[in-house]
């Protein structure tokens, strides 16, 4: 394959990062929803850095939390038809780094869809805060949501000449 990474290279970059980010992110809330009663804050750096159980019926910072069951369905739905775009880019992408990102991407909608479906809601518990600034709780599909979505930006604009 000319000008680009091998099929196979794509596969195995996909399924070893996505599978470690879904893994890591189940880890996690499993064993945050085994300790802690929802809403429950232990304080882990004062003034800085919580581990709380909140569960977030909505979208990223909470949005859409009102809704119910159409709600959720429609969260779904947008989870579903974004894991297959971003499956469309990772066969059309011609850049290790780029399916890495998109990878990411793929297992955080991944670990957040699993609760969507099995509870409704995602379990969120990493919370940061200071200086009066508090930053909405969330979790480690979430964080590689963000660092996918940095990384593909970053091959999309700088590991690209342009032509």
């Amino acid at each position: 394959m000319s000008g680009g990474i091998e099929i196979k290279k794509k596969l195995r970059i996909f399924a070893a990062t996505s599978a470690a980010v879904v893994i890591l992110d189940r880890i996690t809330k499993y064993a945050v929803t085994a300790r802690l009663r929802p809403n429950e804050v232990v304080e882990e750096i004062p003034g800085f850095f919580n581990i709380v159980l909140y569960r977030n019926p909505g979208a990223a910072f909470s949005i859409f939390n009102a809704g119910g069951a159409l709600r959720t369905l429609f969260l779904i739905a947008v989870s579903v038809a974004a894991l297959v775009i971003i499956a469309v880019l990772i066969a059309q992408s011609k850049d290790a780094l780029m399916t890495f990102a998109l990878s990411m991407i793929a297992g955080g909608a991944a670990g957040n869809l699993i609760d969507r479906v099995r509870y409704g809601s995602v379990v969120d518990f990493l919370d940061f805060y200071a200086a009066g600034y508090h930053w909405p709780a969330f979790n480690v599909a979430d964080s590689a949501i963000t660092a996918g979505v940095v990384l593909a930006i970053f091959s999309y604009y700088f590991r690209h000449p342009e032509g």
